[in-house]
């Protein structure tokens, strides 16, 4: 699969993944490309718990992982600095709108100091329009999280547990990786663009 990123599962240690490591220069990181094989290595993850996630959305408002429980997350952190992240974006959102709905949700985590003033123009820029923007300008997911660099996303099954990780970017709305992903969901349906909510309502670090 062209252009795809190295899977590993929650309880196993990664090889070697090529990423934009924190501190590294943009130009010295290339994309990793692997085969559909990885994925089917995957696919026997043993759930791990996720760690208290929180985070804002576009208005300021906190948003908690927890609060997409009882969907698949595919939660992608990410900067518009990183030049890996911005090449997969496009296809993240092609993704959430292919995908997106009552079952499975991308949660599309920038950690630009700029906040919303750096993601918004970005978005319209290159033609996001599935995505929701979801915020951490102090990039306190790092360190809860335990990234090695950007970008990353992680595979939450519905009941918060992280099913796997993948370091570098990838082509997601592939056919082979909608295929895998769908092996996880229970039910289809689009829409949808935040949490379900109860209430009312690498490179150097910068940008």
């Amino acid at each position: 699969m062209a252009g795809a990123g190295l899977w590993w599962s929650a309880g196993a240690a990664p090889a070697a993944p090529e990423v934009v490591r924190l501190g590294a220069a943009d130009a010295a990181t290339p994309v990793a490309s692997t085969g559909a094989d990885k994925l089917e290595k995957f696919k026997g993850a043993e759930p791990k718990p996720m760690p208290a996630l929180s985070f804002v959305d576009a208005v300021g408002r906190r948003v908690d992982l927890a609060d997409f429980k009882d969907r698949v997350i595919l939660l992608n952190l990410w900067a518009t600095w990183c030049g890996p992240c911005v090449k997969e974006m496009p296809s993240l959102d092609r993704l959430q709108g292919q995908l997106g709905g009552d079952a499975f949700q991308v949660v599309a985590l920038s950690l630009d100091r700029g906040g919303r003033t750096a993601v918004e123009p970005f978005y319209k820029k290159t033609g996001v329009e599935h995505l929701a923007v979801f915020l951490d300008p102090g990039s306190q997911s790092m360190k809860t999280l335990t990234l090695r660099g950007l970008p990353t996303t992680i595979l939450v099954d519905p009941e918060g547990r992280e099913l796997g990780r993948v370091e570098g970017a990838v082509e997601w709305d592939s056919p082979e990786v909608v295929a895998f992903l769908r092996q996880f969901l229970g039910h289809g349906g689009n829409g949808g663009g935040g949490p379900a909510r109860d209430r009312g309502g690498v490179m150097k670090t910068g940008g």
